[in-house]
């Protein structure tokens, strides 16, 4: 009988008429839908042969799991939400971020979905629809503040996520971060080893948790090295470019303008060059700037720009696996992980390899 094979087993589903199921591999490698189900979720007690032919063959007919009737089994989605402000369009963030986890995602059975929201809008709103509806089974967030208002939800909700960020919420949760009080001091470090003595620091809004660190560390290194601190107050990395090169252009307008300028991120340096350049200075000669850099379009631009590397690839995977990992049941505290940049790459060291991040458990 037309669809039916020897014996009366049902044959696969035909290319173009369903997609794969448990059922389809089961038919072509011969074993039980139980076997191949647990094969696929790499259960120890299956074979490690068994394994990699259930593997290869789900691969070859394109089979994915249907996410509804995991959810109706497991009650899980098998899906982390990364919400992201799309106002963070800034050298490829998003884009890096959301390849690092992806890239931490690929060998597992979660999906990335990606949840965003504009700073016109309250950023508890997608945190809170994830949670109450339970559309994911983990939650990554960014721009975090002391105070931080998703984190306190999320933790009395008993939701499991991991933060691009630390807060001062006194509340432990995974975490990755860059470490902005050792950017800046390495920063102030290198521009009074080229024989700057006025600095000035462009930070972050003063709104987010990093805005303390990185101000901390310049305040330190100003001090130490004995320099002046010319207070750049009306700008910060995350305003238009176009208000931070006017805001840029003001200060070096000033009766003391500075002649070293740390930069928190690499979108701002270009607005600070174009002011610098317009201002009939020179980058390099009349005033230095050491930024963060994600990209290598930063040095491209300008190649007297000093930079420091900032990976927001390595920052999606960790995330990634931070939150995976509490999902699983891992305590908070062995998921945080700090990126230390060790050197400022240029002037002098032309040709130096780019400063590493080494990433290094803490614990409370």
């Amino acid at each position: 009988m037309a669809g039916k094979r020897e014996g009366g087993a049902p044959p696969p589903a035909a290319a173009g008429d369903a997609r794969p199921t448990l059922k389809t591999i089961a038919f072509m490698t011969g074993l039980g839908v139980t076997t191949v189900s647990r094969a696929l979720k790499d259960a120890p007690d299956i074979g490690e042969d068994t394994k990699r032919r259930v593997q290869l063959i789900a691969r070859q007919v394109g089979y994915r799991p249907n996410r509804a009737g995991v959810r109706l089994r497991t009650g899980k989605t098998n899906v982390i939400s990364l919400v992201l402000n799309t106002d963070e369009q800034l050298m490829g963030f998003i884009s890096d971020i959301i390849s690092g986890v992806t890239e931490m995602l690929a060998p597992t059975p979660y999906h990335l979905v990606l949840t965003p929201y504009s700073s016109r809008s309250d950023p508890m709103d997608p945190v809170r629809y994830v949670v109450e509806t339970r559309s994911a089974d983990g939650i990554i967030i960014s721009q975090t503040r002391p105070e931080d208002a998703r984190v306190r939800y999320m933790s009395e909700h008993g939701f499991p996520f991991a933060t691009h960020g630390r807060t001062e919420t006194g509340i432990e949760h995974p975490w990755h971060d860059f470490d902005n009080v050792v950017f800046a001091r390495l920063a102030v470090e290198r521009l009074i080893a080229r024989g700057r003595r006025r600095l000035a620091l462009l930070a972050p809004s003063p709104a987010l948790t990093y805005h303390r660190h990185m101000t901390a560390g310049f305040a330190e290194g100003v001090v130490e090295g004995g320099v002046t601190d010319i207070p750049f107050a009306t700008a910060w990395v995350d305003q238009p470019i176009e208000e931070i090169r006017r805001q840029a252009a003001r200060l070096l307008a000033r009766q003391t303008p500075p002649d070293g300028i740390v930069c928190g991120s690499g979108s701002a340096a270009i607005a600070l060059v174009n002011a610098i350049e317009e201002s009939g200075l020179r980058l390099g000669r009349d005033v230095d700037v050491v930024t963060k850099q994600s990209t290598q379009l930063v040095r491209m631009f300008r190649r007297e720009l000093l930079v420091v590397d900032e990976d927001f690839r390595l920052a999606g995977r960790e995330l990634a696996r931070a939150v995976l990992a509490r999902i699983d049941g891992q305590a908070a505290e062995a998921l945080q992980t700090l990126a230390v940049p060790t050197a400022v790459v240029g002037g002098e060291d032309e040709g130096a390899v780019a400063p590493t991040q080494a990433r290094a458990a803490l614990s409370s």
